[in-house]
């Protein structure tokens, strides 16, 4: 992949009038990964000039997802709605240039416009009637009705585009009616928007979903009518649940911010989005780092990817193997102690983690597992009858006296675990079920010497004591 010629400048913009979505990071992950991999900058933009959908609770679900991610900004983030002035000003250059007009055409009047049309059997579009033309005579102006403001569309010709997703896209200018830029309150409308915005903010490559691409050729239009370069485009296909049907909430969660309360990493989850429409050979397993110095336009893919929860679940387990002990503890600290763990009766959290990592695959599972180590052993009477029977006791006491003095090792334990069977021919589960039970409360856990030496020799013998 050739460097481009200008300095690469790549934007997320979302829409606050929701939570930051699978589909929207994904989007956020490659236009920050392209910006990097060139050293370029990354821009947030928030789009928010649908006053009636757009809340700050979902801009701050937006940051939120970011920042969990990791997917720093260089500049921003830049809201639409303090940038009225610039709109306003574009608005009136353009209405001097001509590329723009006023529109006195009430909603019922454009709405019979397009019923008209699509009688007719033609596609559904404003007819032109405040269009200005040469030797055309427009009608006379209401008194008591304020204009929109439309953009003058170009008539004939087409809008072509090298999208670097799908290729080659073609839209003719026959499709495209004379968009509305401005409402009659002066307040810009969002296509208009976007153009000013990326002309403004220098943007070379956009990268977007492709329910975007009908607004691409509006946009083109727009910038060539302003006088701005043209950035890249690339529109990226959906992502589509299990079934092939479009990701909805009854394909697991949605909302970014729903799984780190899942228990899951932003690692595994960049390196899950990453693969949902890009590749690097057979890889599956990289570190952001790795991506980006990886990562390219060519290797994206047009067809939809399938969302899979089972993978993503085994990209958790790897990246919390790889992780740090002591960062897994503060991760599962909160819920341990949400569940009623009482961290003071039990060993060290990072050491308990160690042991315990290998074998879950989020950070939710891991809590769970480690409450064996903080809560007192209420065994079941009935399992307790079934494994701590008679000929069993004389072992478990035998056990019980030489911890007292055995050296407090996982490698010692297991020795004395082995002289003991062998002097009451016992086997392996006739003394580590109930051992597990009296110590643990539970017959499920890792490796019973791994296990006593976690808990300590204090513990271990207090509890043996009850019942020996």
């Amino acid at each position: 992949m050739t460097a481009p010629a200008t300095p690469v400048r790549t934007r997320f913009a979302p829409s606050p009038t929701g939570f930051l979505h699978l589909g929207g990071a994904r989007t956020a992950l490659y236009s920050w990964a392209y910006a990097r991999h060139f050293g370029g900058t990354f821009v947030l933009r928030i789009e928010d000039t649908d006053l009636e959908r757009s809340t700050p609770e979902a801009v701050q679900a937006i940051l939120d997802g970011m920042q969990w991610l990791g997917l720093d900004h260089d500049e921003g983030p830049f809201y639409q709605m303090k940038r009225m002035d610039r709109y306003r000003e574009v608005v009136a250059q353009m209405l001097a240039a001509g590329t723009a007009y006023h529109c006195y055409s009430s909603p019922e009047e454009v709405q019979a416009m397009r019923d008209k049309a699509t009688a007719a059997g033609e596609k559904p579009r404003y007819d032109g009637t405040w269009r200005p033309e040469e030797g055309k005579t427009l009608p006379a102006i209401p008194a008591d009705r304020k204009p929109v403001v439309r953009f003058k569309n170009p008539l004939d010709g087409d809008v072509t585009w090298n999208d670097v997703v799908k290729g080659p896209i073609t839209i003719s200018n026959k499709e495209l009616d004379d968009l509305v830029i401005a409402r009659p309150d002066g307040t810009p409308t969002y296509n208009f928007c976007v153009a000013v915005d990326d002309w403004d903010m220098k943007i070379t490559h956009v990268l977007r979903g492709d329910d975007h691409v009908n607004n691409t050729p509006r946009q083109i239009n727009i910038l060539r009518a302003i006088g701005a370069p043209l950035p890249e485009y690339g529109h990226l296909p959906m992502i589509l649940g299990s079934d092939g049907a479009k990701l909805s909430k009854r394909h697991g969660a949605v909302s970014v911010m729903e799984y780190p309360a899942q228990g899951y990493l932003p690692e595994a989850m960049l390196n899950y989005l990453a693969r949902l429409g890009w590749s690097h050979g057979d890889d599956e397993i990289f570190s952001m780092q790795q991506f980006c110095e990886w990562f390219n336009l060519e290797s994206l893919t047009a067809s939809p990817a399938q969302f899979n929860n089972e993978k993503l679940a085994w990209l958790n387990n790897h990246w919390i193997k790889q992780s740090d002990n002591a960062r897994l503890a503060e991760l599962v600290k909160p819920k341990l102690l949400a569940d009623g763990g009482k961290l003071e009766i039990g060993p060290d959290l990072a050491s308990v983690l160690a042991l315990l990592k290998d074998r879950t695959n989020t950070i939710n599972e891991l809590a769970d597992a480690s409450m064996l180590f903080y809560r007192e052993p209420k065994p079941d009477a009935a399992l307790l009858a079934q494994h701590y029977t008679d000929a069993v006791k004389p072992a478990v006491a035998m056990f019980a006296d030489r911890i007292k003095t055995v050296e407090w090792s996982k490698e010692a334990i297991a020795a004395m675990i082995k002289e003991v069977l062998a002097a009451n021919g016992l086997k392996m589960p006739q003394l580590a079920m109930p051992l597990r039970l009296i110590v643990a409360g539970q017959l499920q856990t890792p490796a019973i010497d791994a296990v006593l030496q976690l808990f300590g020799r204090e513990t271990v013998s207090a509890r043996l004591a009850a019942y020996v």
